[in-house]
């Protein structure tokens, strides 16, 4: 399996090793091995921004007072994951976790509540918090069932 940076600077391997993600996920009734290993991992499925198309991503999941959160980290990077440009354009979706799988919405999170939120994700993954600092704030919504 690619490291994550090899997985940033190349979007064949992205690709691929997203595919690869699902693919295990799929086949083990949502579990995933590499570094998806101890997260709670959800297939997001969203439209393209741009394509209008049907686009997928694996991505960690957290749980905070009943609410499924996600962040758009890409690993620290310095730009947000192209994920985060497609919901704030389509903001409906379909999620996949374990053997279950249902419609949503994603609502952006943003100001006050958006960092009081993120700092409980960084106490519950200390992962999180030792991310690098880019200088953007890192996304985070909030997916609800329809």
């Amino acid at each position: 399996m690619p490291t994550y940076a090899e997985t940033q600077a190349d979007p064949d391997i992205l690709r691929a090793f997203n595919a690869a993600v699902v693919e295990e996920f799929r086949a083990n009734r949502g579990r995933v091995r590499g570094p998806f290993a101890d997260s709670n991992v959800v297939l997001l499925t969203m439209t393209g921004a741009k394509s209008g198309l049907r686009r997928q991503t694996p991505l960690e999941y957290f749980t905070v007072d009943g609410r499924m959160l996600i962040l758009g980290t890409r690993g620290g990077a310095p730009q947000n994951p192209a994920w985060v440009h497609n919901l704030r354009a389509n903001p409906a979706g379909h999620v996949e976790i374990g053997t279950s799988s249902y419609n949503v919405v994603a609502r952006e999170i943003t100001g006050k509540e958006r960092d009081v939120l993120y700092a409980r994700i960084a106490e519950l993954c200390p992962r999180v918090a030792g991310y690098p600092k880019p200088d953007r704030v890192i996304p985070l919504f909030e997916l609800h069932r329809t």
